[in-house]
């Protein structure tokens, strides 16, 4: 698949889209990758007749090219419908072996206090089963401390999960050294790995990770197609039951176009990740640069240098961010203020508060986020967009007051 210009288009010509941590438009190289197998090579890849072997060969294509890039065996890829079955298979399965295993104790997980709530709400409701949990905090950089994780491990620990970048925040947690802590105490290691696919390594050897997330639908892939890696030797308890499919941990008929999408978006990004990193970075930091120098009382979140290149997340003081955000969408800007899988759930973002923001700073904040894209004219034009919506929403409260 030849590297070229990303052939992403809109339904408007004159939208700025920065909001590509939600979701991202599918590069044209990747549909025309998925078309034939939604019509001509349509066959079933567990039938033994020719169109099934056809969509068999598709879908051992697409399980070679994501091992090389993770660095893996293929009977360590389990394509599933998106991260939140991942998760869900890495956490409950987990868990419920270990209930399985450990008759009469109470299994442990740890997990950090800004997860994506795919992680959150799944170990929350594990403690309905017995499963105890303990939430590391992160500092105000939105950082664990390594030291931290080591020192909830416990005896029944049976899994640590924590994402590799934060999707609000973009914050990048270290986690080979993290894995060192957990390799150390035997207990496996679980990465959502979705915001940083295509930005960061995924060397899953080198790191250190023993299961892993990933999201075709963020990286210029289709949605509803995802995976989770699954160290040899790791055994998570199947959550769905009815066929052998993905050697017995996943059962159904396997979307075979949606995992050509996924291993061609990924393909894709690895192999042109370093040139959009850099230009996304340079990008970003122009961004952040232009919007804290003109708007007043505006403060970026998440570390300054360990980040992702592609996230800007600043908050403004006398802001509301719904409002902010209905500006913005009115002059043709598309951002967000938080997880898009949180939204309207009319609470301030769980990882804002973590890091220590009030609830008016967390209600009054805009995540932009970049894609590869993104041109220095649209950064240009969202600078304007964002100074202007702050200074009349600011102006329209002042006068209310007064």
């Amino acid at each position: 698949m030849a590297a070229t210009e990303h052939p992403h288009s809109s339904n408007s010509a004159n939208l700025i889209y920065l909001d590509h941590a939600a979701t991202t438009p599918v590069d044209a190289r990747v549909l025309d990758r998925m078309l034939p197998y939604f019509t001509e090579h349509y066959g079933n890849p567990s039938s033994v007749h020719e169109p099934g072997r056809e969509a068999r060969a598709a879908l051992d294509w697409a399980r070679g090219t994501v091992t090389r890039i993770l660095n893996c065996g293929p009977r360590e890829i389990v394509f599933t419908s998106g991260a939140t079955e991942a998760n869900n298979l890495a956490i409950k399965g987990l868990a419920m072996a270990a209930l399985q295993r450990w008759e009469g104790r109470q299994p442990h997980i740890i997990t950090s206090a800004i997860e994506h709530p795919a992680v959150l709400q799944t170990v929350q409701e594990l403690v309905h089963f017995g499963v105890r949990s303990t939430i590391v905090p992160v500092n105000s950089a939105g950082l664990l401390d390594p030291y931290d994780v080591g020192a909830a491990l416990e005896p029944e620990t049976c899994l640590v999960s924590i994402m590799y970048a934060n999707n609000e925040i973009g914050t990048v947690q270290p986690i080979a050294e993290i894995s060192a802590k957990t390799r150390s105490a035997g207990v496996p290691l679980h990465v959502d790995a979705v915001q940083a696919a295509g930005k960061l390594p995924l060397d899953v050897a080198e790191l250190g990770i023993d299961l892993l997330s990933l999201s075709a639908h963020k990286l210029n892939g289709p949605k509803g197609s995802g995976l989770l890696f699954v160290r040899a030797g790791v055994r998570p308890f199947p959550q769905l039951h009815g066929g052998g499919q993905e050697y017995a941990r996943r059962a159904g008929t396997e979307n075979v176009a949606g995992a050509v999408g996924l291993a061609a978006a990924l393909e894709l990004a690895v192999h042109e990740q370093t040139a959009n990193t850099l230009r996304m970075a340079f990008l970003r930091d122009r961004l952040a640069n232009e919007l804290m120098e003109r708007i007043p009382a505006a403060q970026l979140n998440g570390d300054w240098r360990k980040r992702l290149s592609n996230n800007v997340h600043i908050s403004f003081d006398d802001v509301d961010g719904e409002s902010l955000l209905f500006h913005l969408d009115l002059r043709g800007l598309a951002a967000s203020s938080g997880s898009a899988c949180a939204s309207g759930s009319g609470k301030p973002s769980h990882v804002l508060i973590a890091i220590g923001l009030t609830v008016a700073q967390a209600e009054g904040s805009l995540r932009l986020t970049l894609g590869p894209s993104t041109t220095e004219e649209e950064i240009d034009r969202a600078v304007e967009v964002i100074v202007a919506s702050v200074e009349q929403i600011r102006a329209f409260s002042a006068a209310n007051l007064s």
